[in-house]
């Protein structure tokens, strides 16, 4: 399996997304500051994922999350969340 995830930093509330064959290990190398694009926005924390079955289809998807359509699908998959978020910011 593939994941395509969505992290949220804690030190500037903005997202990442990214895709990987081992979620568990990618996020503690996130919030270790292994990985150079988020090494300066930790801690973050994981909100959402996806499990695909190939490579092919997580690029695919990660692709399609950065972009504007992809953006309005999870604000509308996590508005709870993120009213959520906002009340506590």
């Amino acid at each position: 399996m593939y994941y395509t995830y969505v992290l949220q930093s804690l030190e500037d509330g903005k997202f990442y997304t990214g895709f990987t064959r081992d979620l568990k290990l990618r996020f503690e190398q996130h919030n270790k500051g292994i990985v150079e694009s988020t090494k300066n926005r930790k801690p973050l924390r994981l909100i959402y994922y996806e499990a695909c079955l190939n490579q092919d289809d997580a690029t695919k998807r990660e692709k399609y999350l950065k972009t504007y359509h992809g953006k309005m699908f999870l604000k509308g998959r996590l508005k709870s969340y993120l009213t959520g978020c906002m009340k506590m910011q």
